[in-house]
C-alpha cells in the first residue's frame, strides 16, 4: 500500500481555477484511485494576496474545508507560518488542535527557532529549506 501526504493551497495560480471545499474531497479520491492513502492532508494557509482581507471570512472559508475533510476521514493538518497564519487568519487560534507544519527557511534542521502562533505551542515538520537541489531534483527540505 502506498501513502502519500498532500497539500491543497488557496492559490488562483494565476487566475486559473479557485480551490472549493469539494477539492479536499478531490484531493483524496485522487490518491486513492491509483491505490494510495492519503496520511495527512495539509491545509497551506499563505499567500496574502490570494486571500480575503477579512479574517472572518478566511476562518470561515478554513472551517468549511475543515468541516469537509473531517466529515470524509481525512487526517488534516495546517501548513503556514506566523507571518502568513497572522494576517490571513487574524491571529485566530480556532484550528489549534490540528497539526502544525510550519515554514521558517534558516536552514537549522530544529524547531528552537519556534515562537507559538495562532494557539500552537509546539510544531509537527519545520520546513527549513526551500527550493534546495537534491540528487538532481528541486525539494524543499523539512525536518520533524
Amino acid at each position: 500500500a502506498k501513502q502519500i501526504d498532500d497539500t491543497i493551497n488557496y492559490l488562483a495560480s494565476h487566475n486559473v481555477r479557485l480551490l472549493k471545499k469539494g477539492e479536499t474531497v478531490e484531493a483524496n479520491n485522487n490518491a486513492t484511485s491509483v491505490g494510495a492513502t492519503v496520511g495527512m492532508l495539509w491545509l497551506d494557509i499563505e499567500g496574502t494576496q490570494y486571500w480575503s482581507s477579512s479574517a472572518s471570512n478566511n476562518i470561515n472559508f478554513l472551517q468549511s474545508m475543515v468541516n469537509e475533510g473531517n466529515a470524509r476521514g481525512v487526517n488534516l493538518g495546517i501548513y503556514t507560518s506566523n507571518s502568513q497564519w497572522s494576517p490571513i487568519m487574524g491571529g485566530s487560534t480556532q484550528f489549534s488542535k490540528y497539526p502544525l507544519w510550519y515554514a521558517h527557511y534558516d536552514n537549522n534542521p530544529s524547531f528552537s527557532d519556534f515562537t507559538p502562533f495562532g494557539g500552537w505551542t509546539y510544531p509537527n515538520i519545520k520546513q527549513y529549506a526551500g527550493t534546495t537541489s537534491l540528487c538532481s531534483a528541486s525539494v524543499d527540505k523539512s525536518w520533524y
